[in-house]
């Protein structure tokens, strides 16, 4: 019987041998190129943060402006408990631009890794664009990418909604039953109280909310008023929208937490006893603000590897 139609003969178990020793030697380097890989990834790579491969994500550093009224930093903690329970197990870190500690340079000198800044402003503006990187470029020792402001966005419109309806039960809901809890549609009318820049694009961005707060009330006028800048200033604001027939309205307080500013814009309503109306409470710890704190975050992430030095996410 040749060798070709039963068992193997001499010649062919010595080729199976060396093509036995030949597999397994390359599987064996094979293994070892994969590990090596491995561990590269784990060691340097930041695509694992995206895919979960790594044992600690960057570390989210909300960016808050600070404030001397002590409700606010009690708010910011409050905003994070929840950014901390939507996602167990991600490291949260608060810095202050000023006014209260921590100082952001503090929080970013303790760091060591890789962080994600997510500012806990509602608009670009020069904190954003200015004060922020020159914290990160102070921190060279960081692996660092600033994630957007929270405005404007749709998550915010739920929360100034929700706080508009509080203020309404909170007075009884004397305005009717419209969308906002104010007035009737044809009646009401909102101001959106912002703190004001000198910034055009902060200008954009808080019109672009007063959009998305207008659709969402269901029509219902939203028109912008600043406690600084250009104006126009809130009472300025408030009667533009009873000239034009609007004799119920409220004000939506676009800030992150309570503050000298948010009180004031508050107080212009009231003062203005000719035309009653609502004034809503900082948009806090609503659970839509957590969401977006992380949805910043995770924007940040996955636009692209983090890297030195640290660059501005736009969305």
């Amino acid at each position: 019987m040749t060798p070709h139609s039963g068992s193997p003969g001499p010649d062919s178990t010595t080729d199976l041998d060396s093509a036995q020793r030949l597999m397994t030697r390359f599987t064996a380097q094979l293994t070892t190129q994969l590990d090596r890989l491995g561990h590269g990834n784990r060691r340097g790579s930041h695509e694992g943060v995206r895919q979960g491969g790594r044992d600690r994500p960057p570390t989210l550093v909300a960016v808050a402006h600070g404030s001397r009224d002590p409700e606010a930093l009690r708010t910011v903690t409050a905003l994070l408990d929840r950014v901390r329970a939507l996602r167990p197990g991600l490291p949260v870190r608060l810095g202050h631009i000023e006014l209260n500690q921590p100082l952001l340079a503090d929080t970013l000198a303790a760091l060591r890794g890789e962080a994600v800044l997510v500012p806990l402003l509602l608009s670009r503006g020069y904190h954003t664009k200015q004060d922020i990187p020159d914290a990160v470029a102070a921190a060279p020792h960081l692996a660092a990418r600033i994630a957007a402001p929270l405005g404007p966005d749709p998550l915010l419109a739920e929360a100034l909604h929700a706080r508009l309806a509080e203020a309404a039960r909170r007075a009884g809901a004397p305005y009717g039953t419209g969308a906002a809890g104010v007035a009737a549609p044809h009646r009401a009318g909102v101001v959106l109280a912002a703190a004001g820049s000198r910034d055009p694009d902060a200008a954009v961005d808080v019109a672009r909310t007063a959009a998305l707060l207008s659709a969402r009330l269901g029509g219902v006028p939203v028109l912008p008023g600043y406690a600084s800048g250009s104006g126009p200033t809130v009472p300025e604001a408030v009667r533009a929208l009873t000239a034009l027939g609007h004799d119920r309205v409220a004000v939506a307080s676009y800030f992150t937490a309570p503050g000298r500013f948010a009180t004031q814009c508050a107080n212009a309503v009231q003062d203005l006893s000719a035309t009653p109306g609502v004034a809503a409470a900082p948009l806090g710890a609503h659970p839509a603000v957590a969401r977006l704190v992380v949805r910043r975050y995770e924007q940040a992430i996955a636009y692209a590897p983090l890297s030195p030095p640290a660059a501005t996410v736009g969305v």
